[in-house]
């Protein structure tokens, strides 16, 4: 693809972001007053009145959470797998249950490129009824595949072209013909379409209100991580086959997705109903990596200006979602990311070991949180107390939905018997 049609794409993406940040400030920054959340959940939910009553009742609900994974970065989404695992292993340990799994724990999944491949991984339903993958799966799914997920650029057409097609066989064989309607929970995974030249979001939400948004999960996987420089863009079209995407990669269109994945549950008052603000948001954001200091050196090739623009744009967001939690950021926000690490000298002979043990170290390194108009500090608790610590604020939302008297959550479901979506209360999770 030319240099030029990126930085085109990249002006549309810059658009996308100033909306989302408006939103979100609008939403925080700013103190929205409660009259007015209610006025607006009246004009987007019959039942508003009913909930905004019992929601002045204290712990009647509890926390939305929120799992948001970034683009390959310099990992190749190692890192966040690594993570993936950690959090995983936590949640086991900490809830008993050695069959316990990151879909039971979230009820929103979020993820663009790679991030978007460990989502659907993560978060698409088995023929018994749990995730097809479990994080430790999902890695290793990675680790096997990244030849033909990541491609080089200077192998030859016919090779990309063939190692292209493996990919969509892979994901074929993985996902069978399961839509965004067969996943757990709701999952958001963008792309960018060249046929509008805007942004697209595969939502689940969306695809239980019409056949028109659904879409199979192996083309999902196969868009949203559709390298522009490399292979070009990925056609596919929905269920009922009437809308076509041409899709390139979602990490040119929304490297970190946390602004999008809030601001849908914040604007979905039928799945969420009592979710008005922050603080009743838990949120996980896992980066992959930065470019090490040796990728300069590459001069500014059109793929490289993808990266960085990915990069950049990922680092604005946490800037942005960490602003706008404000006091509630240690508590109900956390971002895991690298620090300053060389990935450049670990990566240099392209071996997976070394992007294992890589994605290790950076696991164990100091966690950076971004301060309000202050950039960013290094606390003393690693990424790994960081994610320990989260998933014990997981579990206590867990147990205390057990004895709520109303659903934090009521998941869109589909019907045998009618054409549209209906409600279904899942107030177990």
């Amino acid at each position: 693809m030319a240099e030029s049609s990126l930085l085109d794409q990249t002006f549309n993406v810059d658009k996308l972001t100033y909306e989302i940040f408006s939103l979100l400030e609008n939403k925080f920054l700013f103190g929205c007053q409660e009259s007015n959340l209610i006025h607006s959940e009246k004009t987007q939910n019959p039942n508003s009145t009913l909930f905004s009553d019992l929601k002045s009742s204290k712990n009647v609900s509890g926390k939305v959470r929120i799992l948001s994974i970034d683009g390959g970065g310099s990992t190749d989404g190692i890192l966040a797998a690594k993570a993936l695992i950690y959090l995983e292993t936590c949640l086991c340990q900490k809830s008993g249950n050695a069959d316990t799994r990151i879909a039971d724990f979230f009820d929103v999944a979020a993820g663009s490129g790679v991030g978007g491949i460990l989502a659907a991984l993560l978060f698409t339903k088995g023929n018994d009824g749990r995730p097809i993958f479990t994080a430790t799966d999902a890695l290793q799914f990675l680790v096997k595949n990244r030849r033909n997920l990541f491609k080089s650029t200077s192998n030859g057409i016919l090779n990309r072209i063939f190692r292209t097609s493996k990919a969509d066989k892979m994901f074929r064989q993985v996902f069978g013909e399961s839509t965004l309607k067969d996943t757990l929970k709701p999952v958001l995974i963008p792309c960018y379409d060249l046929s509008t030249h805007a942004p697209f979001l595969f939502s689940r939400s969306d695809a239980f209100e019409s056949d028109g948004y659904d879409f199979e999960m192996s083309d999902i996987c196969a868009a949203t991580s559709a390298d522009p420089t490399v292979v070009g863009a990925f056609e596919m079209r929905s269920v009922d086959k009437r809308n076509k995407i041409v899709a390139i990669d979602g990490g040119v269109a929304m490297n970190n997705p946390t602004a999008a994945a809030i601001t849908h549950v914040l604007n979905n008052k039928y799945e969420f109903p009592f979710c008005n603000g922050v603080e009743d948001l838990l949120v996980v954001s896992l980066g992959n990596g930065v470019s090490g200091s040796g990728r300069q050196e590459q001069g500014l090739s059109p793929a490289n200006l993808v990266k960085i623009s990915g990069e950049g744009a990922s680092d604005m967001v946490d800037e942005a979602v960490s602003m706008a939690f404000g006091e509630y950021m240690t508590s109900n926000y956390v971002r895991i990311q690298a620090n300053g690490f060389n990935t450049d000298k670990c990566m240099k002979k392209n071996s997976n070991l070394r992007l294992l043990n890589t994605a290790e170290a950076m696991l164990v390194q100091k966690n950076v949180q971004s301060v309000l108009f202050c950039g960013k500090k290094v606390v003393q608790k690693t990424n790994s107390n960081k994610l320990e610590e989260f998933a014990g604020e997981l579990i206590k939302e867990h147990e205390r939905r057990k004895l709520s008297i109303l659903p934090t959550v009521m998941f869109k479901q589909s019907s045998p018997r009618l054409s549209s979506a209906t409600v279904s209360t899942e107030s177990s999770y």
